[in-house]
Protein backbone atom coordinates (compact mmCIF):
# COMPACT_ATOMS: atom_id res chain seq x y z
CA UNK A 1 0.00 0.00 0.00
CA UNK A 2 2.94 2.60 1.32
CA UNK A 3 4.62 1.78 -2.58
CA UNK A 4 1.60 2.38 -3.96
CA UNK A 5 1.17 5.74 -2.40
CA UNK A 6 4.65 6.90 -2.98
CA UNK A 7 3.67 5.34 -6.28
CA UNK A 8 0.78 7.86 -6.75
CA UNK A 9 2.34 10.74 -6.51
CA UNK A 10 5.81 10.76 -9.00
CA UNK A 11 5.37 12.88 -11.51
CA UNK A 12 3.35 12.29 -14.53
CA UNK A 13 3.92 13.66 -17.84
CA UNK A 14 1.96 14.25 -20.55
CA UNK A 15 1.59 12.47 -23.41
CA UNK A 16 4.50 14.34 -24.91
CA UNK A 17 6.49 14.32 -21.46
CA UNK A 18 6.54 18.12 -21.60
CA UNK A 19 3.99 18.89 -18.71
CA UNK A 20 3.66 17.94 -15.26
CA UNK A 21 0.29 16.79 -14.06
CA UNK A 22 -1.45 18.24 -11.33
CA UNK A 23 -1.31 15.45 -8.48
CA UNK A 24 2.49 15.97 -7.19
CA UNK A 25 1.53 19.41 -6.25
CA UNK A 26 -1.59 18.20 -4.57
CA UNK A 27 0.55 15.35 -2.98
CA UNK A 28 2.78 17.95 -1.76
CA UNK A 29 -0.36 20.12 -0.66
CA UNK A 30 -1.48 17.19 1.27
CA UNK A 31 2.03 16.34 3.01
CA UNK A 32 2.46 19.96 4.48
CA UNK A 33 -1.14 19.80 5.81
CA UNK A 34 -0.40 16.44 7.96
CA UNK A 35 3.09 18.37 8.86
CA UNK A 36 1.17 21.40 10.19
CA UNK A 37 -1.44 18.96 11.76
CA UNK A 38 1.10 17.09 13.32
CA UNK A 39 2.84 20.08 14.48
CA UNK A 40 -0.03 21.91 16.20
CA UNK A 41 -1.91 18.55 17.01
CA UNK A 42 -2.65 19.88 20.88
CA UNK A 43 -4.49 23.07 19.15
CA UNK A 44 -6.22 21.31 16.61
CA UNK A 45 -7.74 19.13 19.96
CA UNK A 46 -8.53 22.31 21.71
CA UNK A 47 -10.36 23.79 18.86
CA UNK A 48 -12.29 20.24 18.42
CA UNK A 49 -13.33 19.97 22.11
CA UNK A 50 -14.16 23.67 22.25
CA UNK A 51 -17.00 23.17 19.92
CA UNK A 52 -18.39 19.85 21.29
CA UNK A 53 -18.30 21.75 24.77
CA UNK A 54 -21.45 22.71 26.12
CA UNK A 55 -21.41 26.18 27.41
CA UNK A 56 -24.88 26.99 28.85
CA UNK A 57 -24.39 27.81 31.62
CA UNK A 58 -25.50 30.90 33.49
CA UNK A 59 -22.18 32.18 35.30
CA UNK A 60 -23.59 32.63 38.79
CA UNK A 61 -26.32 30.51 38.60
CA UNK A 62 -26.34 28.72 42.29
CA UNK A 63 -23.37 30.08 43.31
CA UNK A 64 -23.63 29.21 47.66
CA UNK A 65 -22.88 32.03 49.52
CA UNK A 66 -19.96 31.73 51.33
CA UNK A 67 -20.97 32.33 55.11
CA UNK A 68 -23.83 29.54 55.02
CA UNK A 69 -20.98 27.09 55.10
CA UNK A 70 -19.59 26.22 57.74
CA UNK A 71 -15.36 25.98 57.83
CA UNK A 72 -13.43 22.84 57.71
CA UNK A 73 -12.44 22.16 61.04
CA UNK A 74 -8.60 20.31 61.81
CA UNK A 75 -11.03 17.34 63.74
CA UNK A 76 -12.45 16.43 60.98
CA UNK A 77 -9.09 14.88 59.85
CA UNK A 78 -7.70 12.05 61.53
CA UNK A 79 -3.94 13.18 60.51
CA UNK A 80 -2.58 16.37 59.15
CA UNK A 81 0.49 18.55 58.78
CA UNK A 82 0.26 21.69 60.79
CA UNK A 83 -2.45 24.09 59.87
CA UNK A 84 -0.42 26.64 59.49
CA UNK A 85 1.83 25.03 56.88
CA UNK A 86 0.46 26.74 53.72
CA UNK A 87 1.07 30.41 55.75
CA UNK A 88 4.68 29.05 56.24
CA UNK A 89 5.48 27.92 52.45
CA UNK A 90 2.91 30.27 51.12
CA UNK A 91 2.85 28.27 48.13
CA UNK A 92 1.58 29.75 44.62
CA UNK A 93 0.90 26.32 43.46
CA UNK A 94 -0.39 23.16 45.21
CA UNK A 95 -0.64 19.95 44.42
CA UNK A 96 -2.87 17.38 46.40
CA UNK A 97 -2.75 13.71 45.90
CA UNK A 98 -5.03 11.57 45.74
CA UNK A 99 -3.75 7.92 47.43
CA UNK A 100 -4.82 4.82 48.64
CA UNK A 101 -3.26 4.04 52.44
CA UNK A 102 -1.31 0.54 51.00
CA UNK A 103 0.17 2.92 48.10
CA UNK A 104 3.28 3.88 50.15
CA UNK A 105 5.65 2.82 47.08
CA UNK A 106 3.74 5.43 45.12
CA UNK A 107 3.64 8.11 47.42
CA UNK A 108 7.52 7.81 47.42
CA UNK A 109 7.97 7.75 44.07
CA UNK A 110 6.09 11.38 43.66
CA UNK A 111 8.22 12.72 46.53
CA UNK A 112 11.23 11.34 44.75
CA UNK A 113 10.25 13.29 41.62
CA UNK A 114 7.83 15.56 40.74
CA UNK A 115 6.29 16.17 44.40
CA UNK A 116 9.46 16.90 46.21
CA UNK A 117 10.00 19.86 44.05
CA UNK A 118 9.61 22.98 46.33
CA UNK A 119 10.39 25.48 43.95
CA UNK A 120 9.27 25.79 40.18
CA UNK A 121 9.75 28.43 37.78
CA UNK A 122 10.79 31.06 40.36
CA UNK A 123 7.60 30.38 41.89
CA UNK A 124 6.75 28.25 45.28
CA UNK A 125 4.75 24.86 45.09
CA UNK A 126 3.95 22.12 47.53
CA UNK A 127 2.52 18.44 47.46
CA UNK A 128 0.46 16.63 50.04
CA UNK A 129 -1.72 13.44 49.59
CA UNK A 130 -5.38 12.58 50.40
CA UNK A 131 -5.81 9.19 52.22
CA UNK A 132 -9.07 7.82 54.16
CA UNK A 133 -8.86 5.18 57.01
CA UNK A 134 -7.47 2.00 56.44
CA UNK A 135 -9.54 -1.13 57.23
CA UNK A 136 -6.10 -3.10 58.49
CA UNK A 137 -4.98 -1.93 61.76
CA UNK A 138 -1.55 -3.36 60.52
CA UNK A 139 -1.61 -0.49 57.67
CA UNK A 140 -3.29 1.77 59.85
CA UNK A 141 -0.42 2.05 62.44
CA UNK A 142 1.97 2.48 59.03
CA UNK A 143 0.51 5.14 58.12
CA UNK A 144 0.86 7.05 61.78
CA UNK A 145 4.26 6.65 61.12
CA UNK A 146 4.23 7.86 57.84
CA UNK A 147 3.06 11.03 58.51
CA UNK A 148 4.52 11.68 61.64
CA UNK A 149 8.16 10.63 59.74
CA UNK A 150 6.94 12.50 56.40
CA UNK A 151 4.60 15.13 58.09
CA UNK A 152 2.55 15.07 54.43
CA UNK A 153 -0.61 13.16 55.01
CA UNK A 154 -4.13 14.53 55.44
CA UNK A 155 -6.41 11.59 56.56
CA UNK A 156 -10.21 12.45 56.28
CA UNK A 157 -12.87 10.51 58.72
CA UNK A 158 -14.25 7.66 55.99
CA UNK A 159 -13.05 4.43 54.93
CA UNK A 160 -10.67 3.84 52.01
CA UNK A 161 -12.83 2.65 49.59
CA UNK A 162 -13.53 2.91 45.60
CA UNK A 163 -17.05 4.37 46.54
CA UNK A 164 -15.75 6.90 48.85
CA UNK A 165 -13.63 8.41 46.42
CA UNK A 166 -16.21 11.22 46.21
CA UNK A 167 -16.26 11.42 49.86
CA UNK A 168 -11.79 11.94 50.03
CA UNK A 169 -12.41 14.86 47.41
CA UNK A 170 -14.92 16.57 49.36
CA UNK A 171 -11.97 16.03 52.08
CA UNK A 172 -9.14 17.19 50.03
CA UNK A 173 -11.55 20.60 48.58
CA UNK A 174 -12.76 21.51 52.33
CA UNK A 175 -8.69 21.03 53.74
CA UNK A 176 -7.55 23.08 50.79
CA UNK A 177 -10.32 25.93 51.34
CA UNK A 178 -9.98 26.04 55.01
CA UNK A 179 -5.86 25.41 55.46
CA UNK A 180 -4.50 27.28 52.38
CA UNK A 181 -6.07 30.09 51.10
CA UNK A 182 -2.51 31.73 50.25
CA UNK A 183 -2.72 29.15 46.83
CA UNK A 184 -3.22 30.98 43.68
CA UNK A 185 -3.66 27.26 42.18
CA UNK A 186 -4.82 23.94 43.74
CA UNK A 187 -4.01 20.64 41.40
CA UNK A 188 -5.60 17.24 42.19
CA UNK A 189 -3.51 14.32 41.13
CA UNK A 190 -3.93 10.61 41.10
CA UNK A 191 -1.32 8.83 42.92
CA UNK A 192 -0.39 6.72 39.43
CA UNK A 193 0.22 9.98 37.87
CA UNK A 194 3.24 11.97 36.12
CA UNK A 195 2.83 15.33 36.86
CA UNK A 196 4.52 18.21 35.44
CA UNK A 197 4.45 21.33 37.33
CA UNK A 198 6.93 23.47 35.36
CA UNK A 199 4.84 22.16 32.33
CA UNK A 200 1.58 23.37 33.89
CA UNK A 201 2.97 26.73 35.16
CA UNK A 202 4.40 27.61 31.85
CA UNK A 203 0.94 26.78 30.04
CA UNK A 204 -0.69 29.32 33.27
CA UNK A 205 1.71 32.13 32.37
CA UNK A 206 1.57 31.83 28.56
CA UNK A 207 -2.28 31.10 28.42
CA UNK A 208 -3.30 33.98 31.37
CA UNK A 209 -1.87 36.53 34.02
CA UNK A 210 -0.23 34.58 36.63
CA UNK A 211 -2.12 36.71 38.58
CA UNK A 212 -5.27 36.87 37.31
CA UNK A 213 -8.48 35.75 39.58
CA UNK A 214 -10.49 34.56 37.66
CA UNK A 215 -12.24 31.07 37.61
CA UNK A 216 -10.31 28.44 35.72
CA UNK A 217 -11.37 24.45 36.21
CA UNK A 218 -8.53 23.15 33.92
CA UNK A 219 -7.65 19.58 32.54
CA UNK A 220 -8.64 16.77 29.92
CA UNK A 221 -12.65 17.92 29.39
CA UNK A 222 -14.97 14.28 29.03
CA UNK A 223 -18.26 15.70 26.81
CA UNK A 224 -21.32 14.04 26.52
CA UNK A 225 -20.94 11.30 29.14
CA UNK A 226 -23.92 9.33 29.81
CA UNK A 227 -24.54 7.96 33.47
CA UNK A 228 -23.79 4.05 33.65
CA UNK A 229 -27.21 1.62 34.56
CA UNK A 230 -25.43 -1.54 34.48
CA UNK A 231 -26.02 -2.33 38.36
CA UNK A 232 -22.79 -4.45 38.09
CA UNK A 233 -20.27 -1.48 36.86
CA UNK A 234 -18.32 -0.30 39.86
CA UNK A 235 -19.91 3.29 38.44
CA UNK A 236 -23.31 2.87 38.79
CA UNK A 237 -25.58 4.94 38.99
CA UNK A 238 -29.31 4.55 39.01
CA UNK A 239 -31.60 7.02 37.26
CA UNK A 240 -33.12 7.70 40.81
CA UNK A 241 -29.76 9.05 42.14
CA UNK A 242 -29.41 11.45 39.04
CA UNK A 243 -32.53 11.43 36.50
CA UNK A 244 -30.75 12.87 33.58
CA UNK A 245 -29.35 11.20 30.38
CA UNK A 246 -26.14 13.04 30.84
CA UNK A 247 -23.62 14.19 32.72
CA UNK A 248 -22.23 18.47 32.34
CA UNK A 249 -18.83 18.75 31.03
CA UNK A 250 -16.23 17.20 33.62
CA UNK A 251 -12.69 17.36 33.97
CA UNK A 252 -11.03 13.99 34.37
CA UNK A 253 -10.23 13.57 37.57
CA UNK A 254 -7.02 11.30 37.19
CA UNK A 255 -5.85 15.51 37.45
CA UNK A 256 -7.22 18.97 37.26
CA UNK A 257 -6.49 22.60 38.39
CA UNK A 258 -8.60 24.68 39.88
CA UNK A 259 -7.57 28.57 40.30
CA UNK A 260 -8.57 29.86 43.75
CA UNK A 261 -11.50 31.61 43.50
CA UNK A 262 -12.87 28.11 41.26
CA UNK A 263 -11.51 26.16 44.32
CA UNK A 264 -14.13 28.19 46.59
CA UNK A 265 -16.74 28.27 44.72
CA UNK A 266 -16.54 24.29 43.97
CA UNK A 267 -15.76 23.44 47.49
CA UNK A 268 -18.54 25.08 49.01
CA UNK A 269 -21.30 24.04 46.32
CA UNK A 270 -19.96 20.13 47.04
CA UNK A 271 -20.29 20.67 51.12
CA UNK A 272 -23.89 22.07 50.54
CA UNK A 273 -24.34 19.38 48.05
CA UNK A 274 -27.18 16.35 48.86
CA UNK A 275 -25.13 13.24 48.37
CA UNK A 276 -27.12 10.27 46.64
CA UNK A 277 -26.84 7.15 47.07
CA UNK A 278 -24.69 5.40 45.41
CA UNK A 279 -22.21 8.71 45.22
CA UNK A 280 -21.86 9.50 41.83
CA UNK A 281 -17.85 8.96 40.95
CA UNK A 282 -15.62 11.65 42.35
CA UNK A 283 -14.65 13.64 38.67
CA UNK A 284 -18.67 13.71 37.93
CA UNK A 285 -19.30 15.62 41.22
CA UNK A 286 -17.14 17.59 41.20
CA UNK A 287 -18.02 18.53 37.30
CA UNK A 288 -21.49 18.72 39.02
CA UNK A 289 -20.49 21.05 41.61
CA UNK A 290 -18.85 23.46 39.28
CA UNK A 291 -22.07 23.23 36.61
CA UNK A 292 -24.16 24.51 39.91
CA UNK A 293 -21.52 27.20 40.83
CA UNK A 294 -21.18 28.38 37.40
CA UNK A 295 -17.68 27.47 36.78
CA UNK A 296 -17.39 26.16 33.43
CA UNK A 297 -14.60 23.23 32.51
CA UNK A 298 -11.56 24.12 30.61
CA UNK A 299 -9.85 21.81 28.25
CA UNK A 300 -5.79 21.19 28.06
CA UNK A 301 -4.55 18.77 25.42
CA UNK A 302 -1.64 18.47 27.75
CA UNK A 303 -3.49 16.66 30.21
CA UNK A 304 -4.27 12.84 29.93
CA UNK A 305 -7.19 10.95 30.90
CA UNK A 306 -8.23 9.82 27.35
CA UNK A 307 -5.65 7.44 25.37
CA UNK A 308 -2.74 6.14 27.08
CA UNK A 309 0.18 8.65 26.03
CA UNK A 310 3.60 6.20 24.84
CA UNK A 311 6.61 7.58 26.29
CA UNK A 312 8.54 10.38 24.54
CA UNK A 313 11.49 12.35 26.11
CA UNK A 314 10.42 15.50 24.35
CA UNK A 315 6.88 14.81 24.29
CA UNK A 316 7.15 14.02 28.67
CA UNK A 317 8.93 17.51 28.78
CA UNK A 318 5.30 19.62 27.14
CA UNK A 319 2.63 16.98 28.82
CA UNK A 320 1.38 18.42 32.43
CA UNK A 321 0.09 14.78 33.44
CA UNK A 322 0.29 11.74 32.03
CA UNK A 323 -1.65 8.74 33.91
CA UNK A 324 -1.21 5.36 34.47
CA UNK A 325 2.82 5.33 35.23
CA UNK A 326 3.80 2.76 38.34
CA UNK A 327 6.37 3.80 40.44
CA UNK A 328 9.23 2.11 38.66
CA UNK A 329 8.45 3.75 35.27
CA UNK A 330 7.58 7.07 37.42
CA UNK A 331 11.52 7.05 38.94
CA UNK A 332 13.03 6.75 35.33
CA UNK A 333 10.93 8.74 33.20
CA UNK A 334 11.48 11.65 35.11
CA UNK A 335 15.34 11.47 35.50
CA UNK A 336 15.13 10.95 32.08
CA UNK A 337 13.20 13.77 31.03
CA UNK A 338 15.03 16.19 33.56
CA UNK A 339 18.45 15.05 33.11
CA UNK A 340 18.52 15.66 29.43
CA UNK A 341 18.87 18.80 28.14
CA UNK A 342 15.63 20.56 27.11
CA UNK A 343 14.10 19.83 23.56
CA UNK A 344 13.85 22.34 20.70
CA UNK A 345 10.97 23.63 19.95
CA UNK A 346 10.49 21.74 16.85
CA UNK A 347 11.69 18.64 18.83
CA UNK A 348 8.73 18.88 21.63
CA UNK A 349 5.96 19.73 18.62
CA UNK A 350 7.50 16.66 16.24
CA UNK A 351 7.32 14.46 19.31
CA UNK A 352 4.08 15.85 21.15
CA UNK A 353 2.56 14.91 17.75
CA UNK A 354 3.84 11.83 17.39
CA UNK A 355 2.72 11.09 20.63
CA UNK A 356 -1.06 12.15 20.53
CA UNK A 357 -1.03 9.98 17.14
CA UNK A 358 0.47 6.83 18.38
CA UNK A 359 -2.19 7.38 21.63
CA UNK A 360 -4.98 7.95 19.19
CA UNK A 361 -4.20 4.85 16.72
CA UNK A 362 -3.44 2.84 19.76
CA UNK A 363 -7.05 3.19 21.11
CA UNK A 364 -8.77 2.95 17.89
CA UNK A 365 -6.88 -0.53 17.11
CA UNK A 366 -8.05 -1.27 20.83
CA UNK A 367 -4.04 -1.78 21.27
CA UNK A 368 -4.17 0.68 24.52
CA UNK A 369 -5.97 0.97 27.87
CA UNK A 370 -7.55 4.14 27.61
CA UNK A 371 -6.47 6.39 30.38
Amino acid sequence: MIGRGLWACKPRFGKRGSRLGVLPYLCAAVASAALLALLFVDLIESWVTSIGMNTGVEPHAGIIPPQSVPPTRPEEFLLMPSPLVCQRAKPYLITMVTSGPANQRARQAIRDTWGGEVEVRGLRVMTLFVVGVASDPGLAKLMIEEARERGDLIQGRFLDTYSNLTLKTLSMLGWARRFCPQAHFMAKVDDDVLFNPSALLHFLNKSRNPYEQGDLYLGRVHLHVAPERNPESKHYLPSGAYPPSVFPDYCSGTAYVLSRSALLKISLAASASPLSTPLPPEDVFVGLCARTAGVLPSHCPLFSGGPGVPYGRCCYQAMVSVHHVPPREMLHYWADVHTSHPCSWLSLRASLGLCKVRAMLGSALGLEQGL
